[in-house]
């Protein structure tokens, strides 16, 4: 799998970007910000192109497993997000952030996939269990979720999940949400009260056990608590 997301983003720059204008060497040894990544990306440099990818993998990865709770599914949507990303980027706009801009194409990829699977009817026995584990390694220094908080996610309708992935798993905000899934605010906060009313239960569990080891999500990884989601 590391193999195919190496291989894809080179061949994607080559088939979507015109020859690269200008030298981008030593980009990585400059620690470029990610406006002038994003500028010598879109001049066709493929060196700056893999660098936006190794920067926003991780936690484009992580949406994509903890929407579709499968292994193979959230590769395929993470690269194929990024694919989408280099064919559309000559009309982004450099003065928003790549980031979100990226997060919307993986969320709204993962969404439809996790729609069309349930219509089929497709949820691997493994499923719960194996995105549990991956999302703790999936971003270096992140918090996973508990074993019963994933599986209540997984139980949740695809939207729902959506934006309780985003907010409480990625740390957005009810407005960053919004502009990322094109979303009304309110629309937002429903489902988010909705996605939270289902899964009350394990995270008032998963809290309680948090607070018994004396750490608290919000003072682990910058997480609000779900009480603060319903109050934005």
């Amino acid at each position: 799998m590391a193999d195919a997301r190496d291989a894809a983003l080179p061949a994607a720059a080559s088939a979507g970007a015109p020859a690269a204008v200008g030298s981008v060497s030593g980009l990585r040894r400059a620690a470029p910000s990610e406006h002038a990544l994003v500028r010598a990306a879109q001049g066709g440099s493929a060196e700056a192109m893999e660098e936006l990818f190794r920067r926003h993998w991780p936690r484009a990865h992580r949406a994509a497993w903890l929407v579709v709770h499968d292994a193979a599914a959230a590769e395929d949507v993470a690269q194929e997000a990024f694919l989408a990303a280099v064919r559309s980027l000559d009309r982004f706009d450099r003065r928003r952030p790549f980031g979100p801009w990226l997060h919307r194409i993986v969320v709204n990829r993962a969404i439809d996939h996790a729609r069309a699977r349930e219509a089929r009817r497709e949820v691997p026995a493994d499923a719960v269990a194996e995105a549990a584990a991956s999302s703790a390694r999936s971003e270096p220094g992140s918090c996973a979720p508990s074993d019963e908080v994933v599986a209540a996610l997984a139980a949740l309708a695809p939207e729902q999940r959506a934006v309780i992935v985003l907010r409480h798993l990625l740390g957005f905000t009810p407005g960053e949400i919004a502009r990322v899934l094109g979303l009304p605010r309110g629309t937002v906060n429903s489902r988010l009260r909705r996605g939270l009313d289902a899964l009350v239960e394990p995270l008032r569990d998963e809290a309680s056990g948090v607070a018994a080891g004396g750490a608290g999500r919000d003072g682990s990884g910058g997480r609000s608590s779900p009480g603060a989601a319903r109050r934005s």
